[in-house]
């Protein structure tokens, strides 16, 4: 649908506003929920830049224009009856709650229940770090030969950390370059080696998540 199309199709209630979903571009985690005036809705479309309405103060806000965790639209859908919107975000500095946490959604049900509400770890069967760690580990229970993954760990830490610093330092000088793709490939390349040595120490990528949210 076109912009136009979903203005046209947005059912605004008796207050002129719309509910909104924001949810994690890259994780798929549900960040928050928001309002929008047609203003608002109209000034995100034009922008990128998420912009609200607070229904506490009467205005618009611009997500970030305060605590600097901006978040960049990079996708849109509207629901079957036009009542409510889903917006896909890209989140600067990683809070998206007032409370200080990553999502608003941190206060999950006490309760044995088969099926229980995440926090927003990158937990997800679709994460490429977890997908990476299954992987590693799986090298590890199940050793293949020919498999570099192998080789890395029977030569032990000398070896990873030996790898772990010349990804590192090749990193540094792709970031001096400023190269997008150079970039892209070195940190893909330092974050296989940080995370071999990881699964080594029984370290995990949720565990590094839990300690980022205490920052």
């Amino acid at each position: 649908m076109t912009k136009e199309e979903i203005l046209k199709e947005v059912k605004f209630d008796d207050n002129g506003l719309v509910c909104c979903v924001i949810q994690d571009y890259h994780s798929k985690h549900v960040r928050m929920v928001a309002y929008m005036n047609k203003e608002a809705l109209e000034k995100t479309l034009e922008t990128k830049q998420m912009t609200y309405y607070s229904r506490s103060r009467k205005s618009l806000w611009v997500k970030g224009e305060t605590s600097g965790y901006f978040q960049k639209m990079k996708g849109l859908a509207i629901d079957c009856d036009g009542d409510a919107l889903l917006f896909q975000v890209e989140q600067t500095g990683g809070i998206s709650c007032h409370t200080g946490n990553v999502t608003c959604f941190y206060r999950d049900l006490d309760e044995d229940v088969e099926i229980t509400l995440n926090r927003g770890k990158i937990s997800d069967s679709n994460n490429e770090f977890i997908n990476l760690e299954k992987t590693i580990k799986d090298r590890i229970d199940n050793p293949k030969e020919g498999s570099y993954t192998n080789y890395l760990i029977t030569n032990g830490d000398n070896k990873i950390l030996k790898k772990v610093g010349e990804e590192a330092t090749e990193t540094i000088l792709a970031c001096k370059d400023g190269k997008h793709d150079d970039i892209v490939f070195e940190v893909a390349d330092l974050i296989y080696h940080l995370t071999v040595e990881m699964q080594t120490k029984g370290v995990s990528w949720n565990d590094i998540e839990e300690e980022l949210k205490k920052r």
